[in-house]
């Protein structure tokens, strides 16, 4: 027997904000994250905006002998964990720590540190490389130590696969809820990719935005003259329970998720089959897992990413589900020109909602700007495209 699982807590850390209430109260005003970059000269790179996290103090939440065994992105995972945390009400006593779990991932992980220890490398040889190198900028040790601040004990783990990361972190987690294998899951997505590397080797494959002179309107889904994401940092975690754990502590419950697809284009490297064929079977399974069918979809948060051929191939996915129904049901896209945008696995962020129904692709802020409508605006219905969850607001059933 299945078992049902809910979200009770959501951390957010991005360019928007610096927590989950200071970055919805900056996104209702409408304010842009994207802006110049200023952690790196960037004379000579085409792209030079990008969404960083402004005045982030680690101090805040790691000690200083701690903060070197850390890359940024580990820095605001957890960060972005003690929010969800604090959100959630969760306290260690509320539950079997062997039961707690964590599954935090990242597209690429510690590339400041990548970078930082090669230079010493090139620069004074081996001996100057840290000894805190490996363990500071592998994808894991995101989970790593957010399990170790809150004796999270049970399974553990992260996944490495782009764009998608915290969505798959997220719905591995709800499957390992469903099936028993944990009580709560501390999950999500981050990321910090503004270095010289990153930014460049996006650039190379020329699939950032260089609308340089407009940086809070050079993320425009589906609008003619799109040319090219803009990179960003950030975390988003949520805190997950079975629905039975949720209730016993009176925690707050904000969402229920249903249903999660995984898939694959078995295409190319980097460009999605021209049919969206991938897109298309994943948004599928997760409706089939849901017990679902297109037409209880009643809003779609999309991948969007701002670039000539994703966003046309993406929308022939969406057709492909909905039939003529696509040009009604509404699709938002966290990108949208005035928000943050992309941070590889964990951003694209944001999530949105809708009635008692909702599909998501939830890179992490897709599943948690749903939350945050479910929270406060009480949409209808919700989906993001290529490993989508289903989510439900929260009631009986």
């Amino acid at each position: 027997m299945t078992r049902r699982v809910v979200v009770t807590g959501v951390g957010l850390v991005c360019a928007l904000g610096i927590g989950t209430e200071e970055t919805w109260k900056n996104l209702l005003a409408g304010q842009s994250g994207i802006g110049p970059i200023t952690q790196f000269d960037t004379n000579g790179f085409d792209c030079k905006i990008a969404g960083e996290i402004k005045n982030f103090d680690p101090f805040q939440w790691i000690e200083k002998k701690e903060l070197k065994k850390m890359g940024r992105f580990i820095q605001v995972a957890l960060a972005g964990a003690d929010f969800a945390v604090k959100s959630s009400n969760w306290k260690r006593e509320d539950s079997d720590l062997d039961e707690v779990g964590v599954y935090v991932s990242s597209g690429i992980g510690g590339f400041d540190i990548i970078e930082r220890e090669h230079w010493k490398l090139v620069q004074g040889g081996p001996g100057k490389i840290s000894p805190f190198f490996i363990p500071s900028a592998i994808v894991n040790l995101a989970s790593g130590h957010i399990s170790i601040r809150y004796g999270a004990r049970g399974p553990n783990s992260a996944t490495a696969m782009a764009c998608s990361a915290s969505a798959h972190a997220i719905g591995d987690s709800f499957k390992i809820i469903e099936r028993g294998a944990a009580e709560v899951m501390i999950c999500g997505g981050t990321e910090a990719t503004i270095t010289p590397m990153g930014v460049g080797g996006f650039a190379a494959m020329k699939a950032l935005s260089t609308r340089n002179d407009d940086p809070a309107r050079a993320s425009r889904p589906w609008d003619a003259g799109r040319d090219g994401f803009v990179v960003g940092e950030g975390a988003g975690i949520l805190i997950l329970e079975s629905l039975g754990h949720a209730q016993k502590r009176n925690a707050p419950i904000l969402a229920e998720i249903v249903g999660y697809g995984m898939s694959g284009d078995a295409y190319h490297i980097t460009q999605p089959a021209e049919d969206g064929d991938g897109a298309f079977r994943v948004m599928r399974a997760a409706i089939k897992d849901a017990k679902l069918t297109a037409a209880d979809i009643g809003y779609v948060n999309a991948h969007g990413t701002s670039t000539p051929l994703g966003d046309a191939i993406e929308t022939r996915a969406l057709k492909r589900v909905f039939g003529e129904r696509a040009k009604q049901v509404p699709i938002i896209c966290w990108a949208a020109p005035a928000d943050s945008k992309q941070a590889s696995a964990c951003w694209r962020y944001a999530t949105r909602f809708c009635r008692p129904r909702s599909i998501r692709r939830l890179p992490i802020p897709g599943a948690i700007w749903t939350i945050f409508r479910i929270m406060r605006a009480k949409l209808r219905s919700s989906m993001r495209s290529r490993t989508p969850l289903v989510l439900e607001a929260p009631t009986p059933r």
